[in-house]
């Protein structure tokens, strides 16, 4: 053993993850153990937390979802130390972390909460977004400043999301269900919604949000290493969020139903194929040209191809269980996550998982479900 590992710091508790699972698990400990030392590892400055919260009966909860600088977590529970870094290799031996500033600490117990991160079409294609924190949102913004047209895949929250509030480009949003929102709502209630995401329809000033916010006084920090994600976005991710192209006025939306991206396809393999791209469809025939130059095109399972300056992959999350479990040491679920048992608890002493990183493995009630 090195003497850096021998002379790391030693917590009782020690929480991986800004996210709303880590934080609420941070905050818990504190208030159980006010004696103990804590320590919350998270890669973004910001944090995201519960406020407000409203118990109706045994089960039921109401909640709020608010971003708080790491600052504000340390004044409200004094036991708990914030590092902003994120963890590059666990020894699982002898309880230890090893973060990207080259730090060793060693837990008592520790509790995994990294979250998620997005599912990406063609991973590492520079014409593919995934959306996940707030640094990727800032991203799409500047990516959609000079753009013409988008291609969103998904069906759920962020790509409805999106929709709605994209003004000013052609968007093609492609989902695999035969109505919008599944996720949320019904065919019959997808139908009245799809009406507001017409060109014709006024965009309306949403009011004066009730929920607290933190911001940055300076713009959202480098991640540590290019595969690092901060928090999950919250509720209010788009809120005050400038999101306009350079092409038409308002909105301007083509649903393409029950496909999924066949592949995708540069210039050149594009003008090699000898297939024809379609016209973004409009009442006016308004709309820019299928022949028109773009860096990217899209193949859908139905054969349409649509040209775009870039696609937003809103497809979901994968665990993200990297690095923790470089040497398999840990049983990982079918879909990805982590398996806890019902005190959350991994298959390695001392070790537990909460939220998105980890997965149920005691058999669901009859209408559960873990979603992402």
């Amino acid at each position: 053993m090195s003497g850096e590992q021998l002379q790391c710091e030693y917590y009782p508790f020690i929480v991986v993850g800004g996210g709303i699972a880590g934080v609420t698990c941070a905050e818990t400990l504190s208030l159980l153990c006010p004696e103990e030392k804590i320590l919350l590892i998270s890669a973004s400055p910001l944090i995201k937390a519960v406020s407000n919260l409203r118990q109706y009966g045994r089960t039921l909860q109401q909640f709020d979802v608010v971003e708080k600088p790491l600052s504000v977590l340390q004044l409200d529970c004094p036991n708990i130390h914030v590092l902003n870094t994120a963890v590059k290799e666990m020894d699982q031996e002898e309880h230890k972390l090893l973060t990207v500033d080259e730090k060793w600490y060693r837990y008592g117990k520790l509790c995994i909460c990294t979250g998620g991160k997005p599912k990406v079409l063609m991973e590492g294609n520079k014409h593919v977004l995934g959306i996940r924190d707030t640094e990727s949102v800032q991203e799409f913004q500047e990516r959609l400043s000079s753009a013409r047209r988008v291609v969103i895949v998904g069906n759920g929250g962020i790509a409805t999301e999106l929709v709605y509030h994209i003004k000013n480009c052609e968007v093609v949003w492609a989902i695999k269900d035969a109505s919008i929102t599944k996720t949320f709502v019904d065919a019959g209630a997808a139908e009245f919604f799809l009406s507001s995401l017409s060109s014709s329809a006024e965009m309306k000033d949403e009011g004066v949000s009730k929920r607290m916010k933190y911001t940055l006084e300076k713009p959202m920090i480098s991640r540590l290493t290019p595969d690092l994600l901060g928090g999950a976005l919250g509720p209010d991710w788009t809120e005050g969020r400038e999101m306009q192209g350079q092409y038409g006025e308002g909105r301007s939306i083509h649903v393409e139903y029950k496909v999924e991206v066949s592949r995708l396809l540069s210039q050149e393999e594009m003008k090699s194929s000898g297939k024809q791209a379609k016209k973004f469809p409009k009442n006016d025939e308004t709309g820019l040209s299928g022949e028109a130059s773009w860096p990217i095109y899209v193949e859908l399972t139905n054969g349409h191809i649509y040209g775009c300056d870039f696609v937003v992959s809103a497809t979901g999350v994968i665990p993200n269980v990297y690095p923790f479990n470089k040497n398999k040491q840990f049983v990982i679920s079918s879909d990805g996550g982590l398996s806890v048992n019902d005190h959350m608890m991994t298959c390695v002493q001392d070790v537990y998982a909460a939220g998105d990183v980890c997965s149920a493995s005691w058999e669901p009630a009859l209408h559960w479900l873990q979603v992402r």
